[in-house]
């Protein structure tokens, strides 16, 4: 495992549980307005971060006041031991949530099939149309069907959109449209962090939707799913 940080605490992350974050370095994606770009740029990347032990021994540490523990990058399934660590976190007594961008369903089926994450929470990064234009990259849309199937299948889970500067309410119309159904779509609006940079800095000088225009497409899509709304 290829660790970047381990957050003790967050009351967000992971809904209705208290939760430690473990932040993954390396992705497939390069999503331009992306804040954490320590964990997607290989020459930003920290030379050093706790080895999984030391996470795990931090993990341990914090047992009686947490619930769970949330796996985030980067894109936590391209690291070859993600199961074995989520093994090891689950003999700690935690639940476990997975944040990908499901870019590697091969890997997220290997996981589920273990039965070792309780949620999984997976990122659409735009309509079928544009989702290279929003993941910085090429993207196998094939990979993305599938995994979107996955999450079906996981105990819990949920979709979510960052809706990025340039995306309008028709893109989030149409992402709903394609997946549709008993999970959780979540809205996150877009903000560039004052204190941090985005893999594609120009990005932060674009404008995009406000959680106003927001919850006014929630109102319009919120019939396909069984919850959700608009976050941040």
């Amino acid at each position: 495992m290829r660790i970047g940080a381990v957050q003790p605490m967050t009351l967000i992350d992971y809904p209705d549980r208290i939760a430690a974050v473990v932040f993954t370095v390396g992705c497939d994606f390069r999503c331009p307005f992306c804040h954490n770009p320590e964990l997607v740029l290989p020459d930003l990347a920290p030379s050093r971060g706790p080895t999984a032990a030391e996470a795990l021994d931090r993990l341990a540490d914090r047992r009686g006041f947490l619930d769970g523990v949330v796996l985030t990058g980067g894109e936590p399934t391209l690291q070859s031991d993600l199961a074995d660590f989520i093994e090891e976190v689950r003999l700690l007594g935690y639940l476990v949530k997975l944040d990908t961008n499901g870019s590697r369903p091969a890997a997220l089926e290997r996981i589920l099939d273990r039965h070792l994450v309780d949620y999984v929470a997976m990122d659409i990064k735009g309509p079928r149309s544009r989702y290279g234009e929003f993941a910085g990259c090429p993207v196998d849309a094939a990979a993305i069907d599938r995994s979107i199937a996955l999450v079906r299948r996981a105990p819990d889970g949920e979709f979510r959109t960052t809706v990025a500067p340039g995306m309008t309410g028709d893109d989030v119309e149409r992402i709903a449209d394609w997946i549709q159904g008993d999970r959780r779509y979540m809205l996150q609006t877009f903000r560039a962090p004052a204190a941090k940079r985005l893999v594609d800095p120009t990005w932060g000088e674009r404008s995009a939707c406000s959680s106003v225009e927001l919850a006014a497409v929630w109102a319009r899509i919120a019939g396909r799913f069984p919850g959700g709304g608009v976050r941040g």
